[in-house]
This record gives C-alpha cells, structure tokens and sequence, in this order.
C-alpha cells in the first residue's frame, strides 16, 4: 500500500479528533466573555465599590497575580481578568481597600506549589491528547499493516516441543524407508553432495484419507529436527488474482532463510490441478498460483536443503508439470494398513487407554480390515467413551465391539420401533446372510450379525475375509455375489415376499458383476476390458468413462450381468433350502438375543443352542494359545531358514576363496 493510500485512510480519523477538540472547547468555554483591566482601573472599580467578586491566586513560576472576579452589570458568564507583579504591597494595597467595601474575597494557594495539583491542570490534558491521537494512529497503521501483510505467505512454522518421530507412526514400514534418506540429507548434506547425488525436491504422499500422511511428514521434520513449515493447498487460493502466486514466492523466500527445512503442503490438488480444465475454462488465480509453485520449485538448487512433501487422496487430478522429475521426484504411496499394520496402530492408540486383560488387540485387528489409522484411533476413542458412560475402570471387549458398530454404522437405534413381522423378516434376511458365509469356502467369516438397527439399516451383517488379499479370483467374487443376494433369497423362501431390505446388497452385487463383465474379463465375452476410467474427472465420473463397444456388445454385457446374478441367486436358493433349519435357527436366537457374534454363531451350527458365558471365553482362550504356538512355530522354521541360508553362503564363499589360494 502506498502512503498516498495510508494519508488517505488517516484523514477520517484527523477529522474526527478536531471534531471532538471543538465540542470540547466549546461545552468547557463556550459563552464565556473576559474583560482584561489594568491594575489601576481594578483599584478604581473596587474603590467605587463596582466590584462584586474578587479572586487573586498568586504564580511563583510566572513572578505575578492572577486576579480574576466579576463586576456589577456583568452576564452570568462574564468576567474580568488582570495581572500584577508578585509582591506583598499589591496584595497589602487591596485589602487595605476592603475595609468598609461590600465584596467577596477569595485567595487561592499557588498551582505551582502543589506537584499534583500542577500535573493535573498542566501535564494531564496534554498526555490525554497524546495518548488519544496515538491509540488512533496505531489502530489505522495496524489496518494499513494488515492489509499491506495479504499476499504474505500463510505457512506455520512448526515449533512443537513434543516433535513428532516415527515412533509415533505405526503400520507404515516401507513408507518410512522411503523416506529415511531424506533425514539423512537434512542431517547430513555433503555425504549425498560428495558423490554427486540429487535429493528428491518433492515427495508427494498419495493415499486414502486417514491413512497418516500428514503425520508421516511431521515425523520427518521431528527426525531431522529442522523446521518445519506446514501450508494447506487452500491458502494460497484468494479472491484477487495473484495473491496467490505472492504467498508462494514468500513462502519459499522464508523457507531460503531458515534453510535446511521442509515444507508440507496438505491437499495440494486445491491448488495443484490440472490447468485449462472444466466447461468453462480454467480459474486465473488457481492457475497463476499453480505457474508460482512450478517456477519456485525449479528456481532453487537441488541441494539447497529444501525439501517439499506434499499429501492429497487425488493424484489423478494433479497437473503432469507438478510430478515431473525435478519438482515431485518421488511418489510414496500410503495404503490403508494390513492386518500386522493394524495391530500396531491400536498399540499405539492404547497406550494411554486401560484395557481389559481378556482384549486381544491383535484379534482386533483381524476383525478390522479396511480401516485407516483414523478410524482405529477414533475406535479405541469412542470404546474408551462407552466405558467412561457406562462407569467401567477398564474397556472390556463389549466397548469395543460397540465402538466398531459405530464407526461402521454410526449408533444403535434401540428406540426404533419395528413390528414384529418387520423383526421376523429383518431376522431372516440376516440369517441368510450368515449361512451363505458359513456354507461357501471362499466367503467372508461372519463376525456378527443383528438385527438392531443402525443408520439407515435395519440391521447388518460383519463379514471379514478369512485371509487379506490384493487380488480376487472369479470363484471369491461369484461367492461374494451368491452372500449379498442370500437375504433377498431368505426372504422369498420364508415368506413367500421380498421387501426393498436387499437395496444395497443389489447395488454391490451390480457393480461386482458389471466389474466382472467389461473390466476383468470374467465372462463369456472374453478377456477384453470394455469399459475404464479415463480423464474427464472434472465433468464427473461417469462422464469420464470411456466404452469401447456398439450397440449388440452393450445387449451382450446386460446379458452377462444378468446370467451372473440369476446364477449366483439360484445357488443361493439351493444352499439356503438345503438349510433350512439352521437358518430358521439363527434367525429365531436373533429374534431372541438380537445380536450374535461369531463364536456364539459357530456354537449354534455344532449344538444348536446358545452357549454360555464361561464357553466362550474357554474357547477364546484356547484360540489365543492355538495362536501363539502356530506363531512360535512359524519364528522357528524361519530361524532355521535363515541360519541353513547362511551356512551354505559361508560354505560357497569357502570354497571360492580356496579356489583363488590355489590359483
């Protein structure tokens, strides 16, 4: 801002401090008149007897009399004023003449004689002054200040006592490798500058959310203790074009100074996306932003001991100038954690939590798949809540079951009241569920089934795969089909109607099969991938979809889709009549106990009752010992995997070194 703009933002402000000087001026003197006399016209009016008040006050720093009073035909407001040497014989002069003479005299005590009195008439007003014109001043100039500070850089700098180290991250080995040698840069440059090699300029964390990229960079900046500057993609992006583009020439101007450092920009595709996108044409100050960035990162050195990690779950819109080599060098992608990852997690989301000795978090973690790091926090959370409800000094596994509920489904609706024909056929539907999982060998384990009902459901199925895996064959995926379609199937087989309960069911069932058909080449129609996702993902997604195929192969592909559903259905129909009686058994201890969980479910299909407390806390038991000798065994066989390995690399190397002495 420049000063013409500052002295025209003061003006008001002058206006208004003059304006406030009159009104004060004028109430304290205003209609007030004073007549000035000479000393020997006040001695004439005295002596004529003119005189009706009379007040001399003497100033020893001024060496005179003030004499001030009102003469007779004076206004209400109207006085007389003189002044007179400060000697004896003036003040002896006029009291002489007050004898015989009908007036009030009044003497006052010298101003200078008193401290405060003399700072009170004189110093006080004028710091009032002051101090009022500066409190203005400051206030505008802070404005001005503000307003000057808008293109400045929104970075924090990150200066937390407890810093972050990868002991607080968990279920992220491989990620942590990757990112160790940067450590070793911001500790240790010239080792990296000595051979010649090149520090990645940008790591860019891709992942689902929760999965702790955020937390994985501030691990980095704790382990090399350097600064660390922390920036979200949205601050750079204003109103005004090229404010923007100004907080990012100051954020790397900063970051130069206080190099080696490292800056973090969380969800850079709010301003790293892809430019000249969108129906109507791209956004200037996103872009001018975007031009910023790429030009500053191709501006400093590849071993100024600058280093960007950035973070966001949609890489597929970021700009191909943003992941060149020499901007984001690197790419580390943060999945969400597999079943050891998990165990880990909770560990360390538990440390401060009392437990019960009966919870098992390793049979947590198995019964977790597809949670992130966020979600295991907020789990153990919301357990650690419950417990605190319900005045328990531990969290036993009944919390924590409830607070995977919740994380899932959101809470249970007990109050939601249901007829008894809806109970009887939310019952059956679950039990169709549980059976097809209990009856197909490549199906999900039933966890937990009830049929209190939670968000939208009436009620739900838990269902885990028995093994966590990165693909699926054709037979997991029929049978996954063939478990969605068995409660629609129990149904119709119970009541002889189907009601709107299998909605979602259908729609995975739909999309599992659909997926089969045009993207993994499981149908008749070949290995040919007939349908992907490409580009357009500012115009939607199905927009985006590309389809290689006519007419007849669209006919074809609904046929497909709809021989698989009708198999998978008929399959479901043949298991669930087949049986009958364990399903009418599941449903009716549901309609009695309203949530059965995977050891109870199991005790039904063997004795066909319910089991007692103490059975199934045997029967945990001895899977946790059953457990933890296939796990002592397992650490053998490796341990003797690994010595035999090594003893027959020290024979060869023996052997080699022999050959060589012979030679």
């Amino acid at each position: 801002m420049n000063k013409r703009n500052v002295k025209k933002g003061l003006m008001p402000y002058a206006i208004l401090l003059i304006v406030i000087l009159v009104v004060a001026y004028v109430v304290t003197f205003g209609g007030s008149k004073v007549n000035d006399l000479t000393y020997d016209k006040l001695l004439s009016e005295i002596r004529e007897g003119n005189v009706v008040e009379l007040v001399i006050t003497p100033h020893s720093s001024e060496g005179v009399y003030h004499i001030t009073g009102k003469l007779e035909g004076y206004g209400e407001k109207e006085t007389f004023s003189t002044q007179t040497p400060l000697t004896d014989s003036i003040i002896n002069q006029i009291v002489s003449l007050d004898d015989g003479l009908n007036y009030k005299l009044d003497t006052d005590s010298d101003p200078g004689s008193s401290p405060i009195l003399f700072i009170l008439v004189n110093v006080l007003p004028i710091i009032l002054i002051l101090g009022l014109a500066y409190w203005f001043i400051t206030k505008q100039m802070s404005t001005a200040g503000k307003s000057m500070e808008f293109g400045k850089s929104k970075a924090k700098l990150n200066n937390e006592k407890n810093k972050t180290t990868f002991k607080d991250v968990a279920g992220l080995k491989e990620e942590k490798e990757e990112v160790k040698e940067l450590i070793d840069f911001l500790k240790n440059p010239k080792r990296f500058q000595k051979l010649g090699a090149r520090i990645p300029k940008g790591v860019l964390l891709v992942g689902p959310p929760g999965t702790g990229k955020t937390l994985l960079a501030k691990a980095v900046a704790g382990e090399a203790n350097v600064p660390f500057y922390y920036i979200s993609g949205s601050d750079f992006v204003e109103l005004f074009v090229g404010v923007g583009a100004s907080r990012v020439r100051d954020m790397f101007k900063e970051a130069k100074h206080n190099a080696p450092c490292l800056i973090f920009i969380d969800e850079i595709d709010a301003v790293g996306r892809q430019r000249g996108t969108g129906l109507g044409g791209g956004h200037d100050e996103r872009e001018q932003t975007l031009n910023q960035l790429l030009t500053e990162m191709d501006g400093f050195g590849a071993n100024e001991g600058i280093i960007i990690i950035a973070a966001t779950n949609r890489a597929d819109v970021l700009d191909p100038a943003l992941l060149r080599p020499g901007r984001f060098d690197r790419q580390v992608i943060v999945n969400l954690p597999d079943v050891k990852g998990r165990e880990e997690i909770l560990e360390v989301h538990s440390k401060n939590k009392v437990l019960a000795p009966s919870v098992s978090l390793k049979n947590l973690a198995k019964r977790t798949p597809g949670f992130s790091g966020a979600d295991l926090e907020n789990l153990m959370n919301e357990a650690a809540l419950l417990a605190v409800r319900g005045n328990k000094e531990q969290i036993t596994m009944k919390e924590i079951d409830e607070a995977t509920d919740r994380v899932l489904m959101g809470p249970a609706k007990k109050s939601k009241k249901y007829t008894e024909e809806e109970r009887r056929m939310v019952a059956f539907h679950e039990a169709g569920h549980a059976v097809i999982g209990l009856k197909l060998s490549n199906a999900s384990e039933v966890q937990k089934v009830t049929i209190i009902p939670r968000g939208n459901a009436g009620g739900y199925n838990l269902m885990v795969p028995k093994e966590e895996k990165y693909t699926a064959t054709k037979t997991e995926l029929l049978e996954e089909i063939t478990g969605l379609l068995g409660g629609r199937v129990s149904e119709e087989l119970t009541f002889g109607e189907i009601s709107t309960g299998a909605h979602n069911d259908f729609e995975k069932a739909t999309k599992i099969a659909r997926a089969m058909v045009t993207e993994y080449g499981m149908s008749d129609l070949g290995p040919v991938q007939l349908e992907q996702q490409e580009g357009g993902v500012f115009l939607g997604r199905d927009y985006g979809k590309t389809r290689n195929f006519s007419n007849e192969v669209a006919h074809e592909i609904d046929l497909e889709m709809r021989k698989i559903i009708d198999e998978c259905y008929e399959k479901a129909k043949t298991i669930l009549k087949e049986n009958s009686d364990l399903v009418k058994l599941i449903a009716d201890n549901l309609l009695e106990y309203e949530t059965l969980t995977k050891e109870q479910i199991e005790y039904l299909v063997k004795t066909g009752r319910m089991p007692d407390e103490s059975t199934i806390e045997e029967k945990n038991e001895d899977l946790e010992d059953n457990n933890e000798e296939l796990e002592e065994k397992n650490e053998e066989k490796e341990k003797k995997k690994v010595t035999r390995k090594s003893k027959k690399d020290v024979d060869v190397i023996d052997i080699e070194d022999d050959s060589f002495d012979d030679k």
